[in-house]
């Protein structure tokens, strides 16, 4: 992973949010979730421009997630694939994992 990222942006608009990560040509590099009561979380999809493939950047999105996740108490349901497979090979991050 490529530590000179640029940090990575939390918006929440209520019952949906996303974790967002711009880059120098305003490419976008996305996670999208939408909150499930007060405690649970579904990563719905993240979306990787081309611009950043290769850099690590999707799996710091959902990395994020998890931390945050972790920090508020919450459980995550990951539909997204490719959020569903980083689940699988974090088994770390069975702690915030729905089951």
């Amino acid at each position: 992973m490529n530590d000179a990222l640029p940090t990575i942006r939390l918006e929440d608009s209520g019952t949906k949010g996303r974790y967002v990560i711009a880059g120098p040509d305003g490419a976008e590099a996305e996670m999208t979730f939408t909150k499930v009561g007060q405690h649970q979380i579904i990563i719905d999809h993240t979306g990787v421009p081309d611009a950043f493939r290769g850099q690590g950047v999707g799996l710091s999105l959902v990395t994020r997630a998890v931390e945050d996740a972790r920090a508020q108490g919450k459980k995550i349901i990951p539909l997204c694939p490719f959020a569903a497979a980083q689940f699988r090979r974090h088994p770390e991050w069975a702690d915030v994992l729905k089951t």
